[in-house]
């Protein structure tokens, strides 16, 4: 490709000497100016501007080595960003002390952190805090709050003061038997959590590349292809469509009223006329534009011949930034398994824009049947528009929750929202324990350090591959029970770090004193003495969701706005709360302390197990218990409640109900059951039949099956419903041996997760399919979905366009069938070769 010169004016950030309060939402190091960078979202204007540090503030890490023996270090003292040593006095956690350090400050964050083998960091034998960014820092040292506002005055940054209003006394009041330091906690949390959240002004973007491919996405790094599309969906009405004028084609588009759509000669014009609009929004939403869209966009503008400096995008590792405002790439925050689990419920189960958007929005892609460069512009417009439409409802649907957990989930990890919608849990729960430790002048431990001291295990895992024995799952009473109620601690991992002052520096703590404080199960002792820190934030985090926002979301005294927003709330709060604990397992996470995972799990198994035998000792049947939650079959509401004030008198936490069944249906096995509420919806929990890649044959059969179940409502109706369901798995049999079913529905569709050849010890079947395909010329990437059968004879599987219904494997769907429905028969007292006329002796021979 020939490169011309672009003509298009670089961005230039609004610096204002005066901005009335503004939401701060990002942070970043000017490498020109060598400061601290700041973007505010002014809701009124719906801008963003800058704000550049005039505060002096400079990167450090800490030694614990003395003034003169850090002199003494000649690497160091010639490092040329080296800029000046302070002697320090923080309390160091691990040793319940004051311990003197020196601060390093430099002029730049590479000269503390960089991978030279120069930088500073490496030049010690040993450095506190030089892994942490210098943004992050910056945000840490001066307590600015993401997604609060502050001001500029006459030049400075200034914080709007949180008000201590009469919400914050009637928390006080609601829970003032705790101890100061989590009335003080609370006090903080409550004006941060209700400050007033803004209408975050925005765009989705879209790209269309014209490739010769109708299933796969371009290498963005190549950038080969050309970009025949650009489409937008904004907050304030906006839709409008960039399409690059192909010879051939009628020049007629008939797009659908108020889309705006725009024709052009050249891609560079086109181009341009993206980044125009870019430059109007201050936040841009994509679905996957970190690796995709703006990456394309970015890698094609230079091979057009834009300079770096007129693409309004900054590419970096892993990730893709607008330099104007806030990138958002919505595939990220949907990706974390915590939002998937906790905010939205597994709703979804595949990452991918189709699905997502049908799970959550009840709205799918348009179905792409030839390579958009095959496209006429009618239908170019029309799919390109949908994926921007997706993307935009996706952050707008249920008024705006997910732009108001990433809001929330911001304040409350003190991270910018570009690094919460990227980074999983175990980032978050690391950023609000550096912030506090910043606040209580705390140094922040090595992780090297805590590994030596406390990297230790003293259970011995059930489970092949854990550290430590994990929670109790009682035996399952196979069968149907009626009247079922399950009793679910409230948050209960969260209530037994608070109630136990589990945190890394009170498990094993430096003072004899607390030795006789032991942990169940374990030889670990608690602090008495000190506080933890993550006791404390995840302690007043559970209070505040539990006793708070969580009943005043359903309360229908509360305004029904504030009851939405404290659901939000609360909703923010569980996903935080519900992973808190196992971070601390996780050899990834900078806290790393498995005494801390460990003594939570088995405190969790002390307290589930006491449960059980109060319950038994009260009359009332047990049938199934896991981790937090008991399933009692009939039991009296008296009895319920003899329960629940016990686990609050003796044990100090807080035991409810939580679900309520008109039947479940147990098998043998642990995890795996069906429940049927009183309203006919259904609980699945580990059955394969829920699970993403079964073929749509075997799927539709365990929905029908579902739905028959649905139906009974007494013992009396079981009959009836186990001979419907024998019916099911019969005709699926008799199907499957005349193989009457065509391929789609014998398919099992899997994503590639690297190219087919980068398999190596392990090939499974899904690759071995794609290798077919790749012999017979077909080209693969990751992200291509194989539809794969299984047949008879090697590899045992074909891709979907080289097989033959003749060739499929009966006898292997067989298996799927039985597997698929045996959990469910076991329960019911069926028998799956029965049903389809075998005896066991027989299929086996």
């Amino acid at each position: 490709m020939q490169r011309k010169t672009i003509a298009f004016p670089e961005f230039e950030p609004e610096v204002p000497r005066n901005l009335p309060p503004s939401y701060l939402v990002s942070a970043v190091y000017d490498k020109e100016r060598m400061v601290a960078a700041l973007k505010l979202y002014e809701p009124s204007s719906g801008k963003i501007y800058f704000w550049f540090d005039n505060t002096g503030h400079k990167p450090y890490c800490y030694s614990d080595l003395s003034m003169e023996e850090l002199q003494r270090i000649p690497e160091l003292m010639r490092q040329s960003g080296l800029e000046r040593f302070v002697i320090v006095r923080k309390r160091d956690p691990l040793f319940d002390r004051e311990s003197e350090f020196v601060q390093i400050v430099a002029k730049d964050p590479l000269s503390i952190g960089g991978p030279s083998r120069k930088a500073i960091r490496n030049l010690l034998p040993k450095a506190w805090e030089a892994d942490i960014k210098y943004y992050e820092n910056y945000l840490y040292d001066r307590h600015l709050i993401p997604c609060i506002e502050y001001e500029i005055r006459n030049g400075d940054l200034v914080p709007v003061k949180l008000e201590r209003t009469e919400e914050v006394e009637e928390v006080l009041s609601l829970l003032k038997s705790e101890e100061p330091e989590f009335k003080e906690q609370l006090e903080r949390w409550v004006p941060i959590l209700n400050y007033p959240i803004p209408s975050i002004r925005r765009v989705a973007l879209d790209i269309e590349v014209s490739t010769p491919y109708a299933t796969r996405l371009p290498d963005p790094r190549a950038a080969e292809y050309p970009i025949v599309c650009v489409s937008f969906v904004g907050s304030d009405g906006l839709k409008q469509v960039l399409v690059l004028r192909r010879p051939g084609l009628d020049e007629v588009v008939e797009a659908e009223p108020g889309v705006e759509v725009k024709m052009f000669d050249s891609e560079a014009e086109l181009l341009i006329e993206t980044f125009k609009t870019m430059l109007e929004y201050p936040f841009i939403i994509t679905f996957n534009g970190d690796e995709f869209d703006l990456n394309y966009i970015w890698h094609r503008a230079l091979k057009l011949g834009f300079a770096r400096k007129q693409i309004p995008i900054e590419l970096g590792r892993g990730s893709a930034r607008v330099k104007h405002g806030v990138h958002i790439d919505v595939c990220k925050f949907f990706f974390n398994k915590s939002i998937q689990t906790y905010a939205f419920e597994q709703r979804y189960r595949e990452v991918a824009l189709d699905n997502v958007a049908k799970e959550l929005l009840g709205i799918e892609k348009m179905k792409l049947e030839k390579p958009i460069s095959e496209l006429s512009y009618d239908e170019l417009i029309a799919y390109c528009l949908r994926d921007s439409e997706l993307t935009y409802k996706l952050t707008s649907f249920d008024d705006d929750l997910v732009m108001k957990l990433i809001v929330l989930l911001s304040r409350i990890t003190f991270m910018t929202i570009e690094d919460v919608t990227r980074m999983g849990v175990s980032n978050w729960i690391r950023s609000m324990m550096i912030y506090e430790h910043r606040r209580r002048n705390t140094i922040v431990p090595r992780a090297e350090d805590l590994t030596t001291i406390k990297g230790v295990t003293v259970t011995k895992a059930v489970i092949e591959g854990k550290k430590y024995r994990g929670a109790v799952v009682v035996e399952p009473k196979a069968g149907i029970h009626f009247n079922v109620e399950v009793l679910d601690f409230a948050s209960l991992y969260p209530s037994i770090i608070k109630r136990w002052n589990l945190s890394y520096e009170t498990v094993l703590c430096p003072h004899p004193e607390c030795r006789d404080n032991v942990i169940p199960e374990t030889t670990y002792w608690a602090c008495k003495k000190t506080r933890g820190i993550s006791s404390l934030l995840i302690g007043s985090l559970r209070e505040l969701r539990i006793r708070w926002y969580k009943p005043r979301s359903k309360d229908p005294r509360v305004p029904a706005e504030t009851r939405n927003f404290y659901k939000v709330i609360q909703q923010a709060l569980k996903v935080i709360l519900n992973a808190s604990y196992g971070v601390f397992g996780a050899e990834h996470f900078a806290l790393f302390c498995p005494p801390v995972a460990e003594s939570t799990a088995a405190i969790g198994r002390s307290v589930i197990t006491k449960t059980i035998e109060k319950a038994r000792s009260l009359g009332i049947e047990v049938i199934y218990g896991d981790t937090d939650s008991i399933f009692l079959k009939e039991p009296t509401s008296e009895r319920i409640q003899k329960l629940i004030d016990w686990a609050k008198h003796e044990l100090g936490l807080d035991l409810d109900i939580d679900k309520v069944y008109r039947y479940v249906a147990f098998s043998s096995r642990k995890k795996n059951y069906l429940g049927v509420y009183p309203d006919g919806s259904v609980d699945i929990k580990g059955l394969v039949g829920k699970k993403r890649h079964i073929p749509a044959f075997l799927k539709q059969a365990f929905l029908e099956m579902v739905r028959t179940l649905s139906e009974v409502k007494s013992e009396e109706e079981f009959q009836e419903a186990k001979s419907r369901i024998e019916r099911i798995v019969r005709e699926v049999y008799t199907k499957l041996k005349r193989r009457a079913y065509p391929l789609e529905d014998l398919a099992i569709n899997i994503m590639l997760g690297k190219l087919p050849e980068k398999y190596k010890e392990t090939v499974p079947q899904h690759v071995k399919a794609a290798l077919l395909l790749t012999r017979m010329g077909y080209e693969l990437r990751p992200g291509d979905i194989i539809a794969f059968v299984k047949v008879k004879g090697e590899p045992r599987v074909k891709p979907v366009q080289l097989a033959s219904v003749e060739e499929v494997d009966a006898e292997r769907y067989i298996d799927m069938l039985e597997s698929t429905f045996s959990q469910v028969l076991d329960a019911m007292g069926l028998d799956f070769y029965s049903i389809i006329g075998f005896t066991t002796l027989e299929y086996f021979l």
